[in-house]
This record gives C-alpha cells, structure tokens and sequence, in this order.
C-alpha cells in the first residue's frame, strides 16, 4: 500500500473519531512503527492535520474540523498546468489526478422514502434504520438532509452532527422576524 493509502485511512479513522494511532496503522499495513509515526507526522506538519492525543483512548482526534487535501499531480495537461503553475513548469508534463477519499456517516432515516431520497449516499447498515452513507461533500450531503422533508438523524460522526446545528442556528438567525 502506498503512503497516500495510509493517510486515507488514517485521515478517515481520525475524522470518525476512532482515534487510530501510529501502532493501528503499522498493524494495519505492515509497515515499520517508525514509518508510521512518519505518516502520522506527514499529516500534521506537511498536509495540516490539526492533531491532537488522547491519551486515555490513546489515538488521535481532531481539534477542529479537517478535510484532506485533494491530491494533484499533472501528467500531459499542459492547459490546466499552465493555468496554475506557469508554461515553463516541469509538472506540465505529467498527468492530473484527483484522490480524495469520502466522508462517512451513520443516518438514522425514519421513512421508506426518505432512504430512497439518500440512496445516492447509502453505502451500507449498520443497524435496523441506521445507515452508512458515504459522501465527497459535505455541503452537498448536509443540503440534501435539509431538503427532505423527514426528521432524520446524524447519529456519528459528532463533527458532521454540530456542523448541520450550527448551520440550521444561523439560517434560524438570520431569517427571524424583526
């Protein structure tokens, strides 16, 4: 696996709240506990992962929100290269792709319907009307739940929970009655 895979993982672990930490991810990719302590610090000080310990659940979490960057690199695209980077730039010559993996979270979803509503995003269940849905954005996914019409249920992550209160208290604020 590469060092991209592990920091997908890693990243997607730590934004669930699962708290992995650099012996998880030797374990998991059978790599050297010292390469993984690399990785984990690629993520904080290359990429910008606000990382924090804890020690008594002895992993990682996130001390604010975080989205990993999405990975570029340039192969044979020379108009989108020159747009960015410049005509002259050795990156010119090599092929862009993009890799990002998605978001998950666990939905309560009430009604037959608003399942078939979110079906685009359900990704598997976990228990009787809980689901798995998987998303790339999360503004996107949080403007499909407030377009149904169905009280549905961020039941994980915490994060994703507070970022759907706090944006329905600021369209609440703002469109209040003077």
């Amino acid at each position: 696996m590469s060092a991209n895979n592990r920091i997908q993982w890693f990243h997607k672990r730590t934004a669930d709240m699962r708290y992995p930490n650099a012996s998880r991810l030797s374990e998991r990719f059978g790599i050297s506990h010292r390469q993984a302590q690399r990785d984990v610090e690629y993520l904080k000080n290359v990429l910008g992962a606000p990382l924090a310990y804890n020690a008594e659940r002895r992993g990682f979490y996130y001390a604010e929100e975080f989205a990993l960057p999405t990975y570029t690199e340039a192969e044979g695209d020379i108009d989108y290269v020159d747009a960015v980077t410049g005509a002259d730039s050795p990156a010119a010559k090599r092929n862009i792709l993009q890799l990002q993996i998605p978001y998950s979270a666990v939905v309560r979803i009430p009604d037959k319907l608003t399942r078939l509503e979110l079906q685009q995003f359900i990704v598997g269940e976990e228990s009787r009307g809980d689901v798995i849905c998987e998303f790339h954005s999360i503004e996107m996914f949080l403007g499909v739940i407030f377009s149904t019409d169905a009280d549905i249920t961020i039941v994980k992550p915490d994060w994703l929970r507070a970022r759907l209160t706090r944006a329905a208290e600021r369209v609440l604020k703002n469109n209040k009655d003077e």
